[in-house]
């Protein structure tokens, strides 16, 4: 009988995995059908990287994320976070030339959302029903994180999600979709209920089926909100739009 090399007998150890990464409202991480927590350091480099297209510089990280300490010591944040995060046993960040990366095998919701927002602004690409039915997914990027590069990346995604709504409303009318369109456009409302090109994309789907009383109900609405809250009218571009000017 052929005797099996030792080293094919040696108990190997399953393969590192990458995970499920969630930057919406809270953060969270997930691997292999498990919860994996991570102290805060670990999660603010994992958050940090996954908001960027690009891999960035050891230096420049421990700068980024450690603003108030020395170059040593954010340097050796930098390391601990990292060390926190390798001993889990997924393969979450990738190193070349002292250059770091999330790894391609993390899947992250924000990116999710962006490739979503690219999709349905893009003339050239049907819209599927799961797309209209993403628009009704509302959250806010790292709700109870307050450091300077998280607003910034907050403010950015919140533009980026109100704009792709409106577009898609828009869309589905020009589509007759109706009511697809008005439910797109009230998510818009209901994500941003200050901003006047959402109500106007609620008010043109309204005119766009006929229902000028329902348009004008909404102005009002719309009119009032602003006048109590702002102490501002409506603009010229709203109420032309409300006369069919």
């Amino acid at each position: 009988m052929t005797e099996v090399p030792r080293s094919l007998l040696r108990r190997r150890s399953p393969p590192r995995t990458g995970g499920r990464l969630t930057l919406l409202d809270a953060f969270a991480l997930a691997a292999d059908g498990r919860v994996i927590d991570l102290p805060t350091p670990s999660r603010r480099l994992l958050a940090y990287l996954a908001l960027q297209d690009r891999p960035l510089h050891r230096t420049y990280l421990a700068g980024a994320l450690w603003l108030d300490s020395s170059e040593a010591r954010a340097a050796g944040s930098l390391r601990s976070a990292l060390w926190q995060i390798r001993r889990c046993g997924c393969e979450l960040v990738e190193e070349d030339d002292h250059r770091l990366r999330l790894a391609d095998s993390v899947r992250v919701d924000v990116r999710d959302a962006h490739e979503w927002a690219a999709r349905v602004q893009d003339p050239a690409r049907e819209i599927a029903a799961d797309d209209v039915g993403a628009a009704s997914d509302a959250a806010e990027l790292l709700r109870d994180w307050y450091e300077d590069w998280v607003v910034l990346e907050r403010e950015r995604f919140r533009q980026l999600r109100a704009h792709a709504l409106e577009v898609l409303s828009s869309r589905l009318v020009r589509e007759g979709r109706f009511v697809e369109a008005i439910e797109v456009a009230l998510a818009a409302v209901h994500n941003e209920p200050l901003r006047e090109s959402a109500h106007r994309a609620v008010i043109g789907v309204h005119l766009a089926e006929g229902n000028r009383a329902e348009a004008l109900r909404h102005y009002a609405y719309y009119r009032r909100l602003v006048t109590d809250r702002l102490g501002i009218e409506p603009s010229a571009r709203m109420e032309s739009l409300v006369r069919g000017r």
